[in-house]
């Protein structure tokens, strides 16, 4: 099966075949940078993380571009309220966001443009439009007119005659149309501004977009990602200015859009009491936990934070872990038949996870195919299997769990590097106590490493351990 996506614009899944053989250019639009991230950005982070490493399992070249908004009428105000130069304050927000970013373990993008760095690019495509009719000028300003765009609401299904003007910008009556947006911002006192053709000012929100797109991955590209909640204005604003810029289409092949994070069933408000960071969520978690969160959903869903899908997180990644322990001590070999098992599991694993991702990225159903192997794995530990019977399987279950969705399992192991010869020399000492029936010492070792976070498990080939919690 080849990999198919859901397009947006089209509504259905199609076959996905990039504009050139083996290469993928990927823009995903990045943050607005004047406060922390929140686990919403941590969300589109990982979804398209995930979809990049699968990408690349296929044996495609990603160009991933991500960018920074680092001008805009927020980052402003909110330097404004701190007394802070608003430059310096977006940067303060881009180094936060990118420690966020290491911390998730996500792949670095190709190319981080920001906006302040892309002035020309951006004042060059707002000429181009004024000079193919599609701008107009309005004492400095710079709008697009969408009524010269019969294309106009093809990705949110909107009509022209029943739209209003776009997000950030307010309803101005010097507009032709009231859905026009603005391309360019004329300067206010204070405000950060470039020089241009039409007086100083500043890009606005849309046509940042659209000219990093043009200038780092081409006139057309693959995949266009982000939330939905950027559908429109945002993206489907993006179509229309580059589409009319260029005179090509599609500007995009696959539109893809994540499901939005609700936190206990609700939108993440700061008003709701319920607004969190992801230094917040990374100074009680570790990162993997909101990257199993998100694989247990398919990524268009809405993806619901709370407590109970936590525990269910946490669980689920122990037991992806729990099956790259080794073989019992003892182990003195499996069955040919239990081995034959473990070889089909890994082969069948291998093909459902694949016919998984290849359905739209369907992570759910892909964890559903680990967790096979997981459970084939565990049984062939207890019917004897050596660690050289056990390591083709556990070699798959790392190499797609690890690059493909990009979890730590070896992160159980790398914390018990430290106690492991301790542990092991406290089970020697309780497999003496055993033999000279001196039970009840024998559990109390036992039980005080479980206060310590150490599991013992007593095999008819000898006793294991594991760090757990």
């Amino acid at each position: 099966m080849s990999l198919r996506i859901y397009n947006t614009l089209t509504r259905r899944k199609e076959p996905f075949e990039p504009l050139e053989p083996g290469l993928v250019r990927m823009y995903v639009c990045g943050p607005t940078v004047y406060d922390k991230a929140h686990l919403g950005h941590g969300v589109s982070l990982l979804v398209y993380d995930i979809i990049r490493r699968y990408l690349e399992y296929k044996g495609y070249r990603v160009r991933h571009v991500m960018n920074y908004t680092d001008v805009d009428d927020k980052i402003i105000n909110r330097a404004r309220e701190l007394g802070e130069d608003p430059q310096a304050l977006a940067e303060r927000y881009i180094q936060a966001f990118e420690a966020n970013m290491r911390a998730l373990g996500i792949l670095w993008p190709t190319v981080q443009p920001r906006v302040t760095r892309e002035i020309d690019w951006i004042i060059r495509m707002v000429q181009g439009l004024i000079d193919k009719g599609y701008a107009y000028v309005v004492d400095g300003d710079v709008y697009f007119d969408v009524t010269k765009d019969p294309d106009y609401g093809k990705l949110s299904g909107r009509k022209v005659e029943e739209m209003l003007a776009g997000a950030r910008v307010e309803v101005d009556e010097r507009k032709r149309h009231p859905a026009d947006f603005a391309l360019w911002k004329a300067s206010k006192p204070g405000e950060p501004a470039w020089d241009s053709p039409w007086g100083p000012g500043r890009p606005g929100w849309h046509i940042e977009c659209s000219a990093m797109n043009l200038h780092h991955l081409g006139e057309q590209i693959d995949i266009h990602g982000g939330g939905r909640d950027l559908i429109f204005p945002h993206h489907e604003n993006e179509i229309a200015q580059s589409e009319c810029y260029t005179g090509k289409q599609p500007f995009v092949r696959y539109w893809v859009h994540n499901g939005m994070l609700l936190v206990r069933g609700e939108k993440m408000s700061k008003s709701l009491g319920n607004f969190i960071t992801i230094d917040d969520f990374l100074a009680e978690h570790e990162p993997d936990l909101l990257r199993m969160l998100l694989l247990q959903a398919h990524y268009r869903s809405p993806i619901n934070y709370d407590e109970t899908r936590l525990q269910q997180a946490r669980q689920a990644l122990e037991r992806l872990r729990g099956a790259l322990r080794p073989a019992f001590p003892q182990a003195p070999g499996a069955a040919e038949a239990v081995t034959a098992a473990l070889e089909a599991q890994r082969q069948a694993t291998r093909q459902g996870f694949e016919a998984a991702m290849d359905d739209d990225f369907n992570t759910a159903v892909a964890l559903g195919h680990l967790f096979d192997l997981v459970r084939a794995i565990n049984q062939a530990r207890d019917a004897g299997a050596t660690d050289a019977q056990l390591a083709p399987a556990q070699e798959t279950l790392r190499e797609l769990a690890e690059e493909v969705f990009g979890l730590h399992l070896a992160a159980a192991e790398t914390a018990q590097g430290d106690i492991a010869s301790l542990v092991d020399l406290l089970l020697e000492v309780r497999a003496e106590l055993r033999r000279a029936r001196n039970f009840a010492l024998a559990d109390r070792i036992r039980d005080r490493l479980a206060d310590l976070g150490i599991q013992v498990e007593d095999t008819p080939h000898g006793s294991v351990w594991r760090k757990v919690g």
